[in-house]
């Protein structure tokens, strides 16, 4: 761990407060040391979700951060945390290119939405200020800074774009989208959000699963059914996909010791909603999900192909649902994209936005124009550029966009 000064050394920022205090911590080991203060912090940002406590992080780290540098910088007002920035950095070469990326934690595998800069309401300017000076003055660390899916509400996040604005930093905002169910009080106001066909199915599918088999439902609440339920929901899932010619998301080991990691210690903290149907005692449907305070978000499920027509994962979410709704959850988040099945749930789209910048005139800068310019004219240049050069500009853009990630990167070598 690291102190940082925060002097200010021109007009751009203010001068800091004496009682602030940057330090970098670039170790796991290190960071862990910070746990208790991180779940303080989370408990005083009200924007504060999974993706980004300590074991959400720490997981994702264990399982995706092979050749990846940590750099986490903290805030300290008067001794307390009051910001945390969980940065990493990695080199991406992608043909001639060579770029040093910084992002989330959490960012790059295609595993976390939601993710932010926790801040202690108050502090989120003098924090945006501590960071960008920190990476002015580490500037030949990185190239690129790729914020992604950040909530809409991040309070860090406005106050970075305005200080980037002012400074004339290069800086590009785009937006992904997502998907977000907002639960009423009762089953019965729920129900009547969803179109009569649905509300007749929800109800008629269920009678007649009952009716055709011995079922029941449940959530897994201890360690000793977590290993039969995760296993279920990975074989359930690849079996899916792969009749459907395509790998699945669970081919990838970095990614099932992740879940098993994430599940374990989400589990401990009351967190896990893990949801499981079995059909005459064996498991037809699982759905993966994670509670924070009064938000679930769905993030995998599998269900057994071979029994579609009884509609296995339909039935399983229907009830995981009432029973939330009685609980007093009050967002069930299908977290990005906004694909139909979940409006017909209720959902609603919604939007997470992604911030990239870099220093003016520089390297990073230079790039992040290129991506932003081949984005917006892509038809033309791919008419117009020769293959080699087409290929090589469009994982730069795929890479920089955040479109990219470790299960799919052909061409591209990461140290």
């Amino acid at each position: 761990m690291k102190a940082f000064g925060l002097v200010a050394e021109d007009e751009a920022f203010s001068q800091a407060s004496t009682c602030l205090n940057l330090r970098v911590y670039e170790s796991i080991d290190e960071l862990s040391a910070l746990r208790e203060a991180w779940d303080q912090l989370l408990t005083e940002y009200p924007y504060a979700t999974t993706f980004s406590t300590w074991e959400w992080l720490s997981s994702w780290w264990g399982c995706f951060g092979k050749g990846r540098q940590l750099l986490v910088l903290a805030l300290f007002d008067s001794g307390s945390l009051v910001g945390l920035a969980p940065l990493s950095i990695y080199r991406e070469h992608v043909g001639r290119f060579s770029l040093r990326v910084l992002r989330l934690m959490g960012d790059g595998s295609g595993d976390s939405d939601n993710l932010d800069l926790p801040v202690k309401p108050g502090s989120e300017q003098a924090f945006a200020e501590a960071i960008l000076r920190y990476l002015r003055q580490e500037w030949q660390r990185w190239d690129v800074c790729l914020l992604n899916t950040l909530q809409l509400n991040s309070l860090v996040a406005d106050c970075l774009k305005e200080f980037l604005k002012s400074s004339s930093w290069t800086l590009f905002e785009y937006s992904s989208e997502s998907s977000a169910v907002a639960l009423p009080e009762s089953w019965d106001a729920y129900t009547q959000m969803l179109s009569s066909e649905d509300r007749k199915n929800l109800a008629r599918y269920t009678r007649r699963l009952r009716a055709r088999y011995s079922t029941q439902i449940y959530r897994c609440l201890s360690l000793d059914q977590l290993p039969v339920c995760m296993d279920a929901l990975m074989r359930l899932h690849q079996q899916r996909w792969r009749s459907k010619g395509t790998p699945g998301t669970f081919s990838s080991p970095e990614r099932r010791d992740f879940y098993d990691r994430l599940s374990r210690r989400l589990l401990s903290r009351g967190w896990l909603e893990l949801w499981v149907l079995e059909l005459d005692g064996e498991i037809a449907a699982v759905q993966f999900a994670f509670r924070y305070g009064q938000r679930v978000f769905q993030l995998q499920e599998g269900y057994d192909h071979k029994r579609s027509s009884d509609r296995p994962g339909f039935v399983l979410r229907a009830a995981a649902l009432q029973q939330l709704i009685q609980e007093k959850v009050r967002t069930y988040d299908f977290l990005g994209g906004a694909d139909p099945y979940k409006s017909r749930w209720g959902a609603c789209s919604g939007h997470y936005i992604n911030v990239h910048f870099a220093r003016p005139r520089s390297y990073g800068s230079a790039l992040l124009w290129v991506s932003d310019g081949a984005a917006k004219c892509k038809r033309s240049l791919r008419r117009t550029l020769p293959d080699p050069a087409w290929r090589i500009l469009h994982l730069l853009n795929l890479v920089i966009q955040g479109k990219l990630t470790r299960a799919n990167r052909s061409g591209i070598t990461h140290i």
